[in-house]
């Protein structure tokens, strides 16, 4: 038997409603300087679990994986700390989303956290967001993937894999 229309507008405004109650309790419990991007722990394991799907082979194995992995995530920290106030705002409250479970698990589809995430549970969530009917999440999932591959083809050590031999040296 198929859903109701009748059925499918209660889910969404109770749906609806839980992100909106879930927002209010993160900015309720997240009492941060508004000016100013903080890359919390929660938000810090999301970026652990979204960089290698983003980045997929472009990760080193072994030993050179986890300083990647960190010099990545500091560096999509140090690119958010470079945004304008208000777009560092929104981008705040979309970790605050992604930090926050109930809404982490009606957006991304991710029942744990992000540290029990599974490569194949993120790969579905980004590509469901980069394909998704709303625009918001589009433009969420843009923005992830820009700063991770921003972040990742700032550092020198990301540059051999691609053929850039680094900037022209001045001659003098």
């Amino acid at each position: 038997m198929g859903t109701s229309r009748r059925t499918f507008l209660k889910a969404g405004g109770v749906a609806a409603l839980a992100l909106a109650a879930g927002g209010a309790l993160y900015r309720a419990t997240h009492t941060q300087a508004p000016h100013r991007f903080a890359l919390d722990g929660e938000a810090r394991a999301a970026l652990h679990a979204i960089v290698p799907a983003i980045l997929a082979g472009a990760l080193p194995q072994g030993a050179q994986r986890a300083a990647a992995l960190s010099g990545t995530i500091d560096g999509v920290h140090q690119a958010i700390l470079g945004l304008p106030p208000a777009t560092q705002k929104e981008v705040q409250d979309l970790f605050g989303l992604l930090a926050l479970a109930p809404a982490r698990r009606l957006l991304t589809g991710i029942s744990g956290g992000w540290e029990q995430a599974r490569s194949e549970d993120v790969n579905a969530f980004l590509q469901d967001w980069r394909l998704h009917r709303l625009g918001l999440l589009r433009s969420a999932y843009h923005a992830l993937h820009d700063l991770v591959l921003g972040a990742w083809y700032a550092q020198p050590a990301s540059w051999a894999a691609t053929g850039y031999p680094g900037p022209m040296k001045e001659l003098s």
